[in-house]
Formats: structure tokens, C-alpha cells, sequence
């Protein structure tokens, strides 16, 4: 599969932006590990320089005890000396086995422990010879000084040390933790800024994907509407051809005829002429009335309407025009008399639903027109028992120019539902129709009446 330039961008930064966050996380991990491993050096260093200060406190708490025996001569004094004395050398081993991987610490370490041994050896002598001659005590004095200055200055060395490795733990432990800010920081700057730049190149893609589908909406919209004025204007050509022919060819017989006509022969002649001149004022009509509703300039103006004389002047006059063959018949079936509507638009839909009737049924078939009411409604019914529609052509029954392929060569112009249902929705009303191929079909308009107008006039005289 090959990419787009824009795809193989959006998934190269996406790539990227992945790579960035695992080394960012690889880096915070490390750095993690090591300010753990600092923290502990740092926990180490603290027991050191704790062992430390307890070895010099013991020291001098065994110099105390050993003092105080000698100038008092109290067995406190002697068992305080012997308790430190004993806990020193736990405490050196401890402080050795915590210096262990420092080799010039061990030294120090070492030498500590001769000092220290060379001191308790002196503790011995002092105690054991404590009634020796003054020159004699003060030469022993002057020797455990001399070991205490040699210790101490050992046990500074080492505290000073570990202060220092203290301080480079801590710098250590500083450095990561500055370093890992730094790191994440520079790493989410340059995620956002890989994603935005990737968002950026996916909104760029949405709007050029936009603007394709709105430019192909555009050009099948401008194919639908060339389609459309061309099968408007074959329509209208064939639909006005054929009347124009028979009203010139009936118009040309009575001109040539000469007096041996009969009466029936002219007006036969003179019905024809009418019947295709009502034809084409009706698909004029209907032409008009769509485009008006098209462009929102259909208008609507309700009235009062009595409708059981309306339907009987409809039939009256669908009847007159050459369709004496196919009766009509009303029924009201409930106590409908007037109602609020456009008359104009009420007569363009009962008029092309029973034109339709007529047209699609077989001759002599009846054709019932029913009116009914609700309590906030006017419903009319047109049933034909024609050829019926095909479900399949039940989503564009209502759209100009179409028309089912069962017709066979019945004339029409696919125009009179279309103006049906664009009279029926100013009404604000709603049309359904229920129908079956080769049995019949019934279309039912319900308009409703928000006023409260379905007003018995016979009451209000």
C-alpha cells in the first residue's frame, strides 16, 4: 500500500513522538535508579558518621569511668569503664564492615583499631598501677593523652570523610534530579510540539477532505440539476407537443369541414380542443405551483371552506373533462361541513390524487373520494383500484420527474404528487399512501385544524 505524503508525516510523527516518550521514560528511570541508589549512600554515610560519633562518646565515657575509679575509687566508676569497653570493639567492627569498599578508609580503619588497643592497654596499666609514684602516673597520663589526640584525629579524618562523600552523594542525588526535570521537560515540549505539528497535518487533511466533498456534493448537485432540466425540458415538450397536435389537427378539420357535419362531429372535435387545453393549463399549473413552492413564494391563505360542495364541484369538474368513464364516487363518513383551509392548494391536491386515479385504473373502475374528521383534524382519502405502485419506488413517489415502471405508456409528467405534497406541508398537514401492484392503491391527506375550525355552519346561522 503506498502512502500519502501527508500519511507517511503523520505516522513518521506519531513514530517519533512514541520514540521521544520511551526515551524520556528509559531516562527517568535511570535517573530514578540512581537518586535511589544516592539516597541510600546518603542513609549509609548517616549510620557511618553515627558509628563514628559513637565510638568517640564510648571512648570518652570509658575515660570518665576510668577517671572517676581512680580518684574516687568507686565500683560504679570501674563498671561503667568496663561496659564501654566492651561495647567499643562491637562498634569499630560495625564501623569497619560499613567502610568496606573504601580501601584508604580500611587503613585508617586499622590503624583505629591499634590506637584503640594500645589505649585499652594503658587503661589496663593506669588501673592496675594507680598507687604508683606521681612521676609514674603522670607518664601513663601523658601517653593516653597523647593516644586520645592520635584517636580523635583519626575518628576527624574519617568524620570528615564522610561528610565529604555526604556532600557528593547529595550533589550526585541534586544533579540527577535537575537533570530528569531538564530531560522530561525538553521531552514533553518536543512531544506536544511533534503532536501539534501532526494535528495540524490531520486538520489540514480534514479540511482538504471537506472541501473534496463538498466540491463533489457541488458537482453531483449541478449533474442532478442538469439531469433534471433535461428530462423537465423533453417533458414539457412531449406533454405541450401533444395537445398542440390534436388542438392544430382538431382546429384544421373544422376549418376545412363543410356544412354536411353533423352538430356531434364539430362539438367532438370542439371537446377536443377544450379537453387539450385543459391539459395543458393543468401541467402549467403544476409547473408553476412547484416552482413557486421551490423558491418560497407559494402562498397560503386559509379560509373557510364548505367542504362537502367543494368535493361535489371537484368531481363535477374532473368529470366534465372527458372522464366520463371512470365515476366517482363521494362518501362523507362523518359530520364534516367546514373547515379552514387554502382552497386553491386543497383543489391542486384532490385534483391531481383523482386525476392519478383516473389515469393509472382500468375503464369503468370506480373512484372513491372520502372525507373524514377527527377532533383536530380534516382527512381525505382518494382510492383508486388501478395498477398500484411498487414498494421499491415508495422513497422517490414524491419527487418531480419520477415515476414508477409499471406505467407502462401512460402519459404523465411525474409533477402531480410532487406539487401534492409541497400543497399538504403548507397545510402543515401530513400525506401516506397504502398500495398493492395490480390491486390498488389509496393515498390519505390529513390537515390539521389547530383553531378549532371545523365549524357546523348550520349551527351558527
Amino acid at each position: 500500500m503506498q502512502w500519502s505524503p501527508e500519511g507517511t508525516w503523520i505516522a513518521s510523527g506519531f513514530g517519533l513522538s512514541l520514540l521521544l516518550m520511551g526515551i524520556v521514560s528509559f531516562i527517568s528511570y535511570q535517573n530514578a535508579t540512581q537518586l535511589i541508589a544516592s539516597s541510600n549512600k546518603v542513609k549509609h554515610t548517616h549510620e557511618a558518621m553515627k558509628n563514628l560519633i559513637d565510638i568517640f562518646a564510648t571512648l570518652t565515657d570509658a575515660e570518665a569511668g576510668r577517671r572517676g575509679y581512680i580518684l574516687f575509687n568507686e565500683q560504679s566508676e570501674l563498671k561503667r569503664y568496663e561496659q564501654s569497653m566492651q561495647s567499643l570493639n562491637a562498634k569499630v567492627e560495625k564501623l569497619q564492615q560499613q567502610l568496606a569498599k573504601d580501601s584508604s578508609q580500611q587503613q585508617q580503619i586499622i590503624q583505629l583499631k591499634t590506637l584503640i588497643s594500645q589505649r585499652v592497654e594503658l587503661y589496663g596499666e593506669s588501673l592496675e598501677n594507680q598507687k604508683l609514684d606521681q612521676s609514674t602516673f603522670a607518664l601513663q597520663a601523658n601517653q593516653i593523652n597523647q593516644s586520645r589526640d592520635e584517636i580523635r584525629q583519626i575518628l576527624t579524618q574519617l568524620q570528615a570523610r564522610e561528610e565529604q562523600l555526604l556532600e557528593i552523594s547529595v550533589q550526585h542525588s541534586q544533579h540527577n534530579i535537575h537533570n530528569r526535570m531538564l530531560i522530561e521537560f525538553l521531552g514533553t515540549v518536543l512531544s506536544f510540539g511533534i503532536l501539534l505539528a501532526v494535528y495540524s497535518l490531520l486538520y489540514q487533511q480534514l479540511v482538504k477532505r471537506q472541501e473534496a466533498e463538498a466540491l463533489q456534493r457541488t458537482l453531483a448537485q449541478e449533474k442532478e440539476l442538469s439531469e433534471m432540466k433535461l428530462r423537465f425540458f423533453s417533458m414539457v415538450s412531449h406533454e405541450f407537443r401533444t395537445p398542440l397536435s390534436i388542438i392544430l389537427g382538431s382546429a384544421q378539420l373544422l376549418a376545412q369541414s363543410n356544412q354536411q357535419w353533423t352538430e356531434e362531429k364539430k362539438l367532438k372535435n370542439l371537446h377536443r380542443i377544450q379537453s387539450s387545453a385543459r391539459s395543458m393549463n393543468q401541467l402549467l399549473t403544476d409547473i408553476l405551483t412547484l416552482t413557486r413552492a421551490e423558491a418560497g413564494k407559494l402562498e397560503f391563505h386559509p379560509e373557510i371552506v364548505d367542504l362537502e360542495a367543494f368535493c361535489l364541484n371537484l368531481i363535477e369538474d374532473i368529470q366534465f373533462c372527458n372522464h366520463p368513464q371512470h365515476p366517482i364516487k363521494f362518501f362523507t363518513e362523518s359530520n364534516c361541513t367546514h373547515a379552514q383551509l387554502d382552497e386553491n392548494l386543497l383543489y391542486s391536491i384532490l385534483c391531481n390524487l383523482l386525476s392519478n386515479a383516473i389515469k393509472y385504473s382500468p375503464q369503468g373502475a370506480d373512484i372513491l373520494l372520502i372525507l373524514s374528521c377527527e377532533a383536530d383534524a380534516i382527512i381525505f382519502q382518494v382510492k383508486d383500484y388501478g395498477i398500484g405502485i411498487p414498494a421499491e419506488f415508495n422513497q422517490h413517489l414524491f419527487e418531480p420527474f419520477n415515476r414508477a415502471e409499471n406505467v407502462g405508456k401512460i402519459v404523465g409528467t411525474g409533477l402531480g404528487l410532487a406539487v401534492v405534497k409541497k400543497c399538504v406541508e403548507l397545510h402543515q398537514g401530513v400525506i401516506s399512501v397504502a398500495s398493492e401492484v395490480g390491486v390498488g392503491t389509496t393515498f390519505s391527506v390529513k390537515i390539521p385544524q389547530i383553531f378549532n375550525t371545523i365549524i357546523n355552519y348550520n349551527k351558527n346561522i
